[in-house]
């Protein structure tokens, strides 16, 4: 009896081999421009280049961008944001002589803050307001319009 199922058996299995083999060669049924459209959302990148005015940044702005990096933690003896006792002996010189020094850079700091694209003015601005965060009184420059 087993002889005789083993015969009925055999073919049912090529027949079922045979059905799942006859897809291998075809195609793949996934369209790539409907891929890649789908995945578009969170595969993009976008780079803007952000151009600023010469001389239109105010005080604020430049500190936040580019002093803060060591001011704010006194990185390489940078005088702290806001702590009037390091920032007292540099107050005393003055603001023109504050303005020249960050114009021309001094000690660790490369000359304008390492901002080469800062004018005079804007350094002043920056020199400004974080002199005054440490107790100064001196006048920001005005950004004209």
């Amino acid at each position: 009896m087993s002889n005789q199922r083993t015969r009925f058996a055999l073919p049912a299995v090529a027949m079922i081999a045979a059905a799942l083999l006859a897809g291998c060669g075809e195609q793949s049924k996934i369209d790539p421009e409907l891929t890649a459209t789908l995945i578009q959302p969170v595969a993009r990148v976008e780079i803007k280049a952000v151009t600023v005015a010469p001389g239109s940044r105010t005080g604020e702005q430049i500190v936040k961008s580019i002093c803060a990096g060591c001011h704010d933690s006194g990185a390489v003896g940078a005088p702290k944001t806001g702590d009037a006792g390091e920032w007292a002996p540099r107050l005393a010189l003055g603001f023109d002589a504050l303005t020249a020094s960050a114009i021309a850079g001094k000690g660790a700091m490369p000359p304008r803050g390492g901002g080469t694209d800062l004018t005079d003015t804007e350094v002043a601005r920056a020199v400004a307001y974080l002199a005054n965060l440490a107790g100064a009184s001196f006048t920001e420059p005005p950004v004209e319009q």
